[in-house]
């Protein structure tokens, strides 16, 4: 990676986009430091120190702080991840956007420009209910009549306005740094909030201790996070190739294919996203009932809460509501069956294949191509979702039993690794496009 890196900066168009990327990660982490005028940045410190749902921690990863300090890029691009998951589910229940999607370049652009507007409606969406909840729970405090109703205009436009910049910033990136722009922004708001979880973990392990139980803590902690680290890396790099035979043709007076390619089914088809949503179908009652003061009780539906909260799963003391993590571990491997057969259509590759003249070796074009390349998915899904649930297993186990509760998690790192991984890829492609002189120069 490092070597990859020198060799960039020795080459003066990829240094330019290098540059241009950090400078704009520089721009958006000062943004996530500035408050919104007129709001006591303190207050919502402590209320967000106060609250226990779990999701807050993830959402307060995913915004690089700025949630937490009440910035003017609270919501940051959390609407826009939303949309683009919205919209690509949409491309396959809605024939028009299907359509939109294989017209090429064109099609995406039209897409993309749809998923601006939709991105800047549920920022809007956002900003008015959390200005109106937190007005109403007293941590936002307006002056009254005509002047109260511009603060509130003001806070709202101020985070929508947030949000629409850290998605320009984004596609700025894309366009005119290096890597995906959105992707890159995410990766840097959660790598944000490492060194305050470094500095939970050594508070709490390390110091205080004799020296050698605080060297044991920081070996078993460095050999955690490094393993988790190489088996993510090791996840996202897996797949199984599936050989291809085109047959060959004349055409004209010349014979054209004949060549061997291959599928490449990658083992995490899903990514991250099935884990994004597991959590986020179980964390969602969780943060809507601690924003009400709800869940503390006794009754039945406290207890359902609290089954569902991350904090009480592989708890000694009350394994009862561990259950709840057997729920989430069944939603991790049915989202990524959900989201793996929305995006890969085996019936279409097995059409595209027989009209290319292509197949694979020992399995008949058409039907029966469609049906081996179902049955080899199924296996490798199933493969990549358990990896999934044991990535995300890990540091809730290691927070359940030895109480090590930091914001990131497999979620994070999975997110982290990925979008290195790519942005290095990206980099690489372009230096070898760089050095290539092709045939006219021999």
């Amino acid at each position: 990676m490092l070597e990859t890196l020198r060799n960039a900066f020795k080459i003066k168009d990829i240094r330019k986009k290098i540059i241009f990327t950090f400078l704009m990660l520089i721009v958006i982490r000062i943004g996530s430091c500035l408050p919104i005028p007129g709001v006591d940045s303190d207050v919502f410190a402590n209320w967000f120190a106060s609250q226990t749902a779990d999701g807050m921690g993830f959402f307060d990863a995913i915004t690089g702080g700025s949630f937490y300090r009440m910035s003017i890029l609270a919501l940051n691009i959390t609407p826009y991840i939303t949309s683009s998951i919205i919209m690509q589910l949409l491309t396959i229940a809605i024939p028009k956007l299907e359509e939109m999607q294989r017209d090429g370049e064109e099609g995406r652009k039209k897409i993309a420009e749809i998923t601006r507007y939709l991105t800047v409606a549920l920022a809007l969406i956002e900003a008015v209910a959390m200005t109106i909840g937190f007005r109403r729970g007293g941590y936002l405090e307006f002056s009254s009549g005509y002047q109260g109703v511009l603060d509130i205009i003001m806070v709202i436009f101020t985070l929508t306005a947030g949000s629409a910049v850290l998605m320009w910033i984004g596609e700025r990136i894309t366009e005119k740094g290096v890597g995906n722009g959105i992707s890159i922004v995410l990766t840097i708001n959660i790598i944000s909030r490492m060194p305050d979880d470094i500095k939970t973990l050594y508070d709490q392990f390390i110091s205080g201790k004799n020296v050698p139980k605080a060297i044991l803590a920081a070996v078993i902690i460095l050999a955690i996070i490094v393993g988790m680290v190489l088996f993510v890396v090791y996840l996202q790099g897996g797949e199984r190739r599936i050989p291809v035979q085109y047959s060959k043709k004349i055409q004209g007076r010349k014979q054209v294919g004949g060549q061997s390619t291959y599928i490449p089914l990658k083992v995490n088809t899903g990514g991250v996203i099935p884990v994004i949503f597991a959590q986020s179908l179980l964390q969602t009652p969780v943060i809507i009932a601690s924003l009400l003061g709800k869940g503390n009780g006794t009754g039945i539906g406290s207890k359902i809460l609290r089954g569902m909260s991350q904090s009480n799963w592989c708890n000694p003391s009350e394994p009862i509501y561990s259950i709840g993590l057997v729920v989430y571990i069944v939603l991790i491997i049915a989202f990524a069956y959900f989201y793996t057969s929305i995006t890969f259509n085996p019936l279409e590759i097995a059409n595209n294949m027989k009209k290319a003249g292509g197949f694979i070796p020992g399995i008949r074009p058409g039907k029966p191509t469609s049906d081996y390349l179902n049955r080899i998915l199924n296996y490798i899904v199933f493969i990549g979702a358990v990896a999934l649930a044991f990535i995300a297993f890990v540091p809730i186990f290691f927070n359940g039993v030895f109480g090590a509760d930091v914001s990131f998690g497999g979620t994070s790192i999975i997110i982290i690794v990925g979008v290195v991984i790519e942005t290095l890829k990206q980099i690489e492609s372009q230096m070898r496009v760089r050095y290539y002189k092709g045939f006219l120069n021999d």
